[in-house]
Formats: structure tokens, sequence, C-alpha cells
């Protein structure tokens, strides 16, 4: 091994023949294309240093240049102060239901013969018919109610027939009585025969208050029958119900063939006409709240009703929930708002007109809001009152902040009293 070695590290003789010649030669071409390489190599890294010098090789900013970018303008945007309406408004859910409605029901036990009318039918008060019950039965009991009435009259026509006998009889045993008191005066007939006549005519006079007082019975008998007619006709008009109010039929309760007692309810009647919108508020709102003065705005469903006074305060606070009813009126609302749909409320509680600014203007600094406004491209702090927002917009109650004046809406958090401003654009 030793041998090897020394003969890689040093060939002898025998290396240097003609086999040894082509590896010499590519031993120098690679020691050729290896400087090659470093040449190449050392020109770029000078190349990439004359660059590198030559890129830094402008001035460096002197301290001038640098405090005149700390002061350089800050960028804002400003909006003009206006005099716009605020109103401080209190925002509900609430109900609408029909101002007037009815329950139909059946004014006698029975079997409802028919209803006549469907969900959705229109209905005209006092002349749509709307069910019927158990006819049949109610017409058989009037036509008994008459048979018994005539059969009255009848005792009251014989009675009145006998009355009027009684009368003839007791006129007839008056004179006979007058003449035998005459003839005993004169001692034509004897005692006995006048207590006779006497007699007579004192029966035929009972008789004939008898016979009064049956005719009395007869009329006052007559009297009940023509009441019981009465009654069976109006229980057979009952049985006929017409609708108590114009509207729609909203619900149908009853079937025909179902047994229905009397007050139990077989329709729902709506009338569309009018519109009652209701919703609960806290209680702490009773005071602020009065009946034809406050304003009430009404949103059904996307919809916009409109503004509406207010009808109807609850007298009471409930004591539990802490809150009271307050209405107001819908007349001839328009489509889809019906009964039974949710409604979003605003009750306006204040309002008023006063000089405003956008409320992304009004910040907060320290304990108290301030705006900025500009004058001579500087920001000045100014420091306000404000009151009621409304749609973006904040009252001032105070400050030197009038109607007009541009206050900064846009990158007022990063300027204070005296930063340079630049006004970009003004809103309006």
């Amino acid at each position: 091994m030793k041998k090897s070695f020394e003969q890689i590290q040093a060939p002898g003789p025998a290396a240097t023949g003609t086999a040894a010649q082509p590896n010499a030669r590519a031993q120098q071409s690679k020691i050729q294309t290896l400087k090659s390489r470093i040449l190449v190599s050392v020109g770029l890294i000078g190349l990439t240093a004359c660059l590198f010098a030559a890129c830094f090789s402008t001035e460096t900013p002197t301290e001038p240049d640098l405090a005149d970018n700390l002061q350089s303008s800050v960028p804002v945007v400003t909006t003009p102060a206006a005099v716009r309406n605020f109103e401080e408004r209190l925002a509900v859910q609430g109900n609408l239901e029909a101002r007037n409605f009815a329950m139909a029901a059946a004014r006698i036990d029975g079997v409802l013969d028919a209803v006549f009318v469907y969900e959705g039918d229109t209905v005209v008060a006092g002349e749509t018919p709307l069910f019927q019950t158990d006819k049949v039965t109610l017409e058989k009991a009037l036509d008994i109610r008459r048979q018994d009435l005539a059969v009255v009259r009848c005792s009251k026509r014989e009675a009145q027939a006998n009355l009027e006998r009684m009368e003839a009889d007791f006129h007839k045993a008056e004179l006979d009585y007058e003449r035998f008191k005459r003839l005993r005066d004169q001692d034509a007939v004897t005692v006995d025969a006048l207590e006779l006549q006497e007699s007579r005519y004192k029966q035929i006079k009972a008789g004939l208050k008898h016979a009064h007082a049956v005719v009395d019975v007869a009329t006052e008998t007559e009297r009940k029958a023509q009441a019981a007619v009465a009654i069976a006709e109006k229980t057979l008009s009952d049985s006929l119900v017409y609708a108590p109010i114009s509207g729609k039929v909203s619900v149908r309760l009853k079937e025909p063939g179902e047994f229905c007692g009397a007050g139990k309810p077989v329709l729902r009647i709506e009338d569309l006409a009018v519109i009652e919108v209701s919703a609960f508020l806290p209680a702490q709102y009773y005071p602020r709240i009065h009946v034809d003065q406050t304003r009430v705005r009404i949103l059904v469903y996307g919809s916009n009703v409109g503004e509406q006074a207010l009808a109807y305060k609850s007298p009471t606070i409930h004591p539990k929930l802490r809150t009271f009813e307050i209405k107001c009126l819908l007349t001839d609302p328009p489509d889809g708002v019906v009964p039974g749909a949710m409604a979003q409320i605003e009750v306006v509680l204040e309002q008023r007109t006063a000089v405003g600014v956008p409320s992304a203007a009004v910040q907060w600094r320290g304990d108290r809001p301030v705006v900025f406004v500009v004058e001579d491209n500087v920001a000045r702090i100014v420091a306000i009152e404000t009151g009621l927002e409304t749609d973006g917009w904040t009252e001032l109650r105070a400050g030197p902040v009038h109607a007009g004046t541009p206050v900064v809406t846009m990158g007022h958090h990063l300027v204070e009293d005296g930063t340079p401003v630049t006004v970009r654009r003004e809103a309006t």
C-alpha cells in the first residue's frame, strides 16, 4: 500500500510514457476552467460593489429637512354644521288588530242546519245570513203556539157570548125585581114572592160578575198565547243569524251538523276598514305620552304607513310588567296592512330644530365632547355641549360652532389643537 501511495504522489518513469499524457492534459484543462470561473466571480463581485456604492452615493437628509417632514400637514375632510330637526325616539314592536270585530255566536241551542259563508267572504251588517240552527223544530214549535192562540181566542169568544146572555138575564131579573117591589108596596104580592125575585136578581147579578171574570181570564190567556207566539217567532228568527257588522269572515269555527250551544261562536268577522296598532311602552315614559299630541311612525313589513297621532293611552300601568298600552288608528290601510301583522313603531318623545354636526365629528377629549374646526389650515379644538342624536347628526346645545362652520369629520383622530392640516375635500 505504501508503494502504491508513493507511485500516486510521484509517478515514476513508467508513468511518463504515452499512457500518462492524456491524464495530464485533462488535469490542465480542469485547472484552466477553475481559473476562468474565479475570474468571472471576482468580476461580478466588483460590479456589485460599484452598483451598491452608486445607490448610496446620494446625500442624506439634513436636520432642517427632517424637521420639515415632522411639521407636514395632516389631510382631513370637513363637513359644514347645519340646522336640522332632532328627535328623541322610542322604537318598539306592535301588533295590528281590527278595531271592530265580532264573534257571531248561536243564540239558541241546537244543531247547525247550514253555514252560508266561508273564510274570506265579505258580509254586510244586517243583510248577509251567516248560519241557521234547528229550523224545522222551531217552525213546528211556532205552529203549536199559533194553534194554542187560536184555541184561546175561541174560548174568549165563548166567554163573551156567555157574558152577553148573562147581561140579558140580569136586565130581565132587575126589571122583575123592581116591579115586585112596587107590587109589594101595594100589597099586590106576598113577601115570599118578592124575596124569590130578589134572590133571583142577586143570583143573576153574581152570574154576570162571573161572566165578566171569565172574559177577563180569556183576554189574559189570549195575551199569554200571543206572547208565546211572539217568543216562538223570535226564537225561529234567532235561529237564522245575520252579520252583526260589515267586514270579512276571518275564522269559521263550526260546520253544518255540529251541535252548537247558545253563546258559542261560530264565525269571526273583522272590519278591515279601520286597523288598530297597539304596543306596550316602559312605565318611565308614561308622563311623556299624550293622546292626540304624541306622534307615532309605523312601518309594517317594509311598508311605510306614515305618521299618526296617538289615539289611546292606557289609564293604568300594569303592576307586574311595569308597562302601559298605546294605540293608533289606521283608516283605509294599504294592502298588506291587516290584522295579525307586526309593526315597527317609532314613538317621537321630543322634537326640535337646532344646529348640529355629524356625529362622526364629535370626540371625547378628557371628560368633555369636542370637535375640530379649521382656521387658516390649522386644526382648532372647540368644546361643545351635545343634545339629541338623530340620523347620524348630533345636536349642539352650546358652543361657538354655528351653521356653516366646517368641522373635521375624517382625520380628526390624528390631529391636536394647532396641528397643520390640509382639507382634501369638503363633505356636504
